[in-house]
């Protein structure tokens, strides 16, 4: 059962490592894919897991984007390292309203909507809100193309957005991007800004759920760390060449291919709920 534990966390950290960055709901995927692949752990280890091996994911955006998040960067002017120092105080509002309300609804949240139907029609609510904003996009410039000219007015609203990630099947990068694009940011500065609001929201999210899972009465046992370590590594590395891939695949095309993917998706999500139940 170890060994084959490791199998499904290394496949399960792959999807994550993907999923998180493209706008196409890891939650999603890895609700999909536990039904065929699922750890033979708890309850609880499995809702864990699944939030936790988000770290890897992050710190491929800390190592990627190191230079750029550094305040302290010896090649910085001053000029640069104060807005850099800008930058993050823009990420602290943009992370508040998420903050406040994922801490008093992540169980109520996760107790009724983290199921196939609410997912699949969150994928497909998405996937049509990015076509269509594309589409509006078309023949517009967009007012914020550096990441200095974000306010905390646009920060702020950013947020907002990602108020609606904590609904399952969402996607974090998604609503955000989405939310971002929508008040005038253009997909690149979009698509950065997202990163960034990722890395303590993500790592809040993982402590919250590490906190949960021992205040439970759970403890991790030597495989189940294993287990943890391993996709958590997998999630690190397939995150860097994701990210990668989509800040260059954005350089010269939209998001509507993601919007139909997330149709997709949740189409299929809808007709394997109807066919297990």
């Amino acid at each position: 059962m170890f060994f084959t534990n490791i199998i499904k966390a290394i496949i399960l950290g792959i999807i994550e490592g993907i999923t998180e960055w493209l706008p196409i709901s890891s939650t999603g995927h890895l609700i999909l894919a536990d039904e065929f692949i699922r750890l033979e752990a708890s309850e609880a280890f499995m809702t864990m897991f699944n939030v936790v091996i988000q770290l890897g994911a992050i710190l491929a955006v800390v190592v990627l984007y190191f230079n750029k998040l550094n305040p302290f960067a010896s090649n910085k002017n001053t000029v640069q390292k104060n807005e850099t120092w800008q930058l993050w105080f823009k990420v602290i509002v943009a992370i508040i309203p998420s903050g406040i309300i994922g801490v008093l609804l992540d169980d109520w949240l996760d107790a009724n909507f983290h199921a196939f139907l609410p997912v699949a029609i969150v994928l497909i609510v998405y996937g049509v809100a990015f076509i269509l904003v594309e589409k509006r996009n078309q023949n517009r410039q967009p007012k914020v193309a550096q990441l200095n000219q974000i306010t905390y007015k646009f920060a702020l609203i950013v947020g907002m957005f990602q108020v609606l990630s904590l609904v399952p099947g969402t996607s974090r990068s998604g609503a955000t991007i989405l939310g971002a694009i929508i008040i005038g940011g253009s997909r690149f500065v979009s698509t950065e800004f997202s990163f960034f609001l990722g890395i303590p929201t993500m790592f809040g999210a993982s402590f919250i759920k590490i906190l949960k899972f021992i205040g439970t009465g759970n403890s991790f046992d030597f495989p189940g760390t294993v287990v943890l370590l391993v996709g958590t590594v997998i999630s690190f590395i397939v995150s860097i060449l994701a990210i990668k891939f989509l800040m260059n695949y954005i350089k010269k095309n939209d998001f509507t291919a993601f919007g139909w993917y997330r149709i997709v998706l949740g189409v299929i999500l809808i007709l394997y709920w109807g066919i297990a139940m």
